[in-house]
């Protein structure tokens, strides 16, 4: 096998792939990259068993052939190149080193088999369809927050993409939670993707699958099975094991009796809560909303470093409720109103019962907010 490549169009695919190889994995072929020279373009693939992902670049293949090298070492190298530099790989086949040149710098890589490297990109994905790169960001960036890092719930490791009823028809639907807050994201339902499954994909999966939309076409791929999920974008294909598990009935958690509706800019709300929150270190210290007619008062209290409190009057909110008090945690609450525009309403039942919240501006999301008790 013997290939040119230029040393930037090498490093950003590199840059793709290789935090998916596994650097502490007691299977060694899993920390190494996949090299396929074919004609004009070379293939990179890097698998841990759950993920794999595979970009196709240009290059010239003087011979074409198949290698494998260490992941994290080759990108380490090709990062500290100079700019500018074409870099030549040449090897010879069986358990033969690789040979990296560029300029007046070379190395040589020990290899794994090309045989040992596992493959998951067989298979049957039944269903398949077209969706815009900025729906599925916004999907993702809307509900990530919410996935749940407690692994004896291993199905709440992930985002729940599934097909869902609406007022105006079916509806393309996000969902993830962690027990504490719940996050419910719709967009309108793609062509060719009424049949599918409903399927959980793992955070890690949605992780790496966020880095890519980065630098995504307009349209990217999907296809799907009931285990296994497909994304295509552009010269890159992510294929991810899906969580074997079913997801809990969320809608059973979303209240329908909350009456009490209070409305405050986004940046107004936000920045009072990081004001009241700073008083304390602990992240689990709750900051309470105190509500009446037409004023929030935020407060929170630490016996370690004292107590704050702020006012926000009619010129920030609408509030029209009953009066109560309510407490959630900081960093809970941020999480959720980052993800709004510019207004969030809050819809309360009591100060015990789960919290809606909602994007003013937005309807086509909704989240869920368990309160503390203060």
């Amino acid at each position: 096998m013997k290939f040119t490549v230029e040393r930037a169009t090498l490093l950003k695919a590199l840059a793709h792939i290789q935090s998916v190889a596994e650097k502490r994995n007691t299977i060694p072929i899993l920390a190494n990259v996949l090299i396929e020279a074919k004609e004009n373009c070379i293939a990179l693939t890097a698998t841990d068993m759950e993920i794999a992902v595979v970009e196709e670049i240009s290059a010239e293949v003087a011979a074409p052939g198949a290698v494998t090298a260490p992941a994290s070492v080759l990108y380490e190298i090709v990062r500290k190149l100079r700019d500018g530099v074409s870099v030549e790989f040449d090897n010879a086949g069986d358990d033969e080193p690789l040979h990296l040149r560029a300029g007046r710098f070379a190395t040589r890589l020990n290899v794994l088999s090309v045989d040992d490297f596992p493959s998951m990109v067989a298979g049957d994905l039944p269903h398949a369809f077209s969706l815009k790169a900025s729906v599925l960001r916004s999907l993702i960036d809307r509900t990530k927050f919410a996935i749940s890092t407690e692994e004896t719930r291993y199905y709440l490791n992930g985002i729940y993409l599934h097909v869902a009823p609406s007022d105006l028809g079916e509806v393309l639907r996000a969902v993830a939670t962690d027990g504490h807050r719940l996050a419910r994201v719709e967009a309108d339902l793609p062509e060719g993707a009424s049949g599918m499954p409903g399927v959980i994909v793992p955070r890690k999966s949605v992780a790496e699958l966020r880095k890519l939309l980065d630098e995504a076409p307009e349209e990217i791929e999907v296809a799907l099975s009931g285990t296994r999920i497909r994304f295509a974008i552009g010269a890159v294909t992510l294929t991810s094991k899906l969580i074997d598990g079913t997801f809990p009935e969320y809608e059973r958690v979303i209240p329908v009796g909350n009456t009490r509706s209070l409305r405050v800019g986004k940046k107004d709300f936000s920045d009072a809560v990081a004001r009241v929150a700073a008083i304390s270190l602990e992240r689990s210290r709750p900051v309470k909303l105190g509500l009446s007619r037409d004023l929030l008062v935020l407060s929170a209290a630490s016996s370690d470093q004292g107590s704050a409190r702020e006012e926000l009057d009619d010129n920030y909110v609408s509030y029209d409720g009953e009066p109560m008090e309510i407490g959630f945690q900081a960093r809970y609450l941020n999480d959720i109103t980052d993800q709004v525009e510019k207004s969030v309403e809050f819809l309360f039942a009591d100060s015990a019962a789960p919290t809606i919240v909602r994007d003013v501006d937005s309807p086509s999301a909704l989240y869920v907010l368990m309160p503390m008790r203060v």
